[in-house]
């Protein structure tokens, strides 16, 4: 897809890693309480890895309508239920306390393309909102270069090669294309060339082929 060249991507930056979990986790809230208030329900895609942790922790401390969230997943490892490198694992540990309903992406099925199919049948038309992290080589979601998947444009879910020894369930740029809103929360010095580029709007990595329309960059990282 291509991002028209007058839309800019809003950068807000944070003095720590704290602030930006913080920040992040109040980010969600905040568009929790207004989805609930104004539809009575909030829909969130979250994407994986163990970055965002600490901003799942600081959101289960929050004030959220969590009866009425459900959240789906951005992305995940196919990996055994319970298995530490499962998404899954990291953030129903973290809000163990809220309980939160997630709707898991199957990846313990045999059939992965199958199970993508399945799981793209379950997502709403429209996400309130979808998190994002970034990669230092570009990728955001489990859209990693050079992966076929991200030619994928006739399915919101697919299956993806392998990237660091596991083979992923992703949503395509067709699934992100359903985000009402998208918000990047991205920290760690090694991410600073990416977030640069994305900031440009280099489509040449993945994450720059992301609309940016109704996005906002969250981050630890000065002086971009």
């Amino acid at each position: 897809m291509r991002n028209p060249p007058d839309v800019t991507l809003p950068v807000a930056e944070f003095a720590s890693g704290e602030d930006l979990a913080r920040a992040g986790a109040e980010f969600i809230a905040e568009r929790a309480r207004r989805a609930v208030a104004a539809r009575g329900e909030f829909t969130l895609a979250v994407s994986g890895g163990r970055g965002p942790r600490r901003t799942w922790e600081v959101l289960a401390t929050l004030d959220v309508p969590w009866r009425d969230v459900t959240i789906f997943q951005v992305d995940e490892r196919v990996a055994p239920r319970g298995d530490d490198e499962r998404n899954l694992t990291q953030l129903s540990q973290s809000l163990a306390s809220r309980a939160p309903r997630v709707v898991a992406m199957p990846v313990d099925d045999p059939d992965l393309a199958l199970a993508a199919r399945r799981y793209g049948a379950l997502l709403p038309v429209h996400l309130d909102l979808v998190h994002l992290g970034l990669g230092p080589d570009g990728h955001t979601a489990s859209l990693v270069p050079g992966d076929p998947v991200l030619d994928v444009a006739d399915q919101p879910v697919a299956a993806t090669g392998e990237y660091q020894g596991r083979r992923r369930m992703t949503l395509t740029f067709a699934g992100l294309e359903r985000a009402e809103e998208i918000v990047w929360i991205v920290s760690g010095e090694d991410t600073r060339a990416a977030l640069r580029r994305l900031v440009d709007g280099d489509a040449t990595i993945p994450a720059g082929r992301v609309r940016r329309e109704r996005s906002w960059v969250l981050t630890d990282l000065a002086g971009l």
